[in-house]
């Protein structure tokens, strides 16, 4: 065999030989890919965040609030998380909101306050309004019955000049009760009546009060659930309203009396 032969054999070789090459390359064969490494896990922790917008002095429910999930990096101190609070029923029992909370924010410890803890109170006032106590009793306050949220209407009771005339006035209507210091006793199952009932006043309606405390006997009269009415537009209330005639048995003699129930 010549030499030119060899030579065109071995050119006609490598030509093959890259042909061959190519096709392996086109149907998926050489260099393998490079498959990338897998994302680290990041540490996830369970937070407690508002369901819906929560407003100061709203109560906390279960249904107002839920548990989501948080990179553990990023969790406050302050922030309430599942390890710290497993038991969302324990935790919302008696939790009233103290700043207001957008849907999805993180609840902390500051925000929300227990009826046992200081600054519940303030927690429950509205913006704006401010908390006055007044003594009541069995007879002054709608026997026992008054608890807190109830509607109640302040009425004054004051002796007149003569002695003989008691003259009784609604100073105040449709006013929220913040709390009474009612209790109760599990050794007899017996209810104690509250001695005092703490109401949600403005600025003008407290000096209204305090100098109420002055001039006679304050009580509270129990609204009906839902009543937004007054005795201006309730024909029942404007029925009983007037001078009103009875009669004071004081050592034994019976004097003529009048009780003026004013609007």
């Amino acid at each position: 065999m010549d030499r030119s032969r060899i030579i065109v054999l071995a050119i006609a070789a490598v030509a093959a030989g890259a042909v061959a090459l190519l096709a392996r390359s086109l149907l998926g064969g050489g260099t393998q890919p490079t498959v990338a490494a897998p994302a680290p896990q990041i540490a996830m922790s369970e937070v407690l965040v508002a369901s819906s917008q929560l407003a100061p002095g709203s109560q906390l429910t279960t249904a107002s609030v839920h548990w989501q999930n948080w990179p553990r990096s990023s969790v406050d101190p302050s922030f309430i998380t599942h390890d710290t609070a497993p038991d969302l029923s324990k935790l919302v029992q008696g939790a009233v909101v103290r700043a207001p909370m957008m849907p999805g924010e993180p609840l902390t410890t500051t925000k929300i306050v227990h009826g046992d803890a200081s600054g519940y109170m303030s927690a429950m006032l509205m913006p704006g309004m401010r908390a006055v106590s007044i003594s009541i009793s069995a007879d002054t306050g709608a026997g026992g019955f008054i608890l807190p949220n109830d509607r109640v209407d302040v009425l004054l009771t004051s002796q007149a000049q003569d002695s003989h005339r008691a003259e009784t006035e609604t100073i105040l209507k449709d006013v929220r009760v913040l709390a009474v210091d009612q209790t109760y006793d599990s050794k007899d199952t017996k209810a104690v009546v509250a001695r005092t009932a703490t109401l949600e006043l403005s600025p003008q309606q407290v000096e209204m009060i305090e100098r109420a405390k002055v001039g006679g006997t304050l009580s509270l009269a129990l609204r009906a659930l839902g009543d937004n009415e007054t005795a201006d537009n309730n024909p029942a209330a404007q029925s009983d309203t007037g001078t009103k005639q009875i009669d004071v048995l004081r050592y034994g003699v019976v004097h003529p009396s009048i009780v003026r129930s004013k609007e």
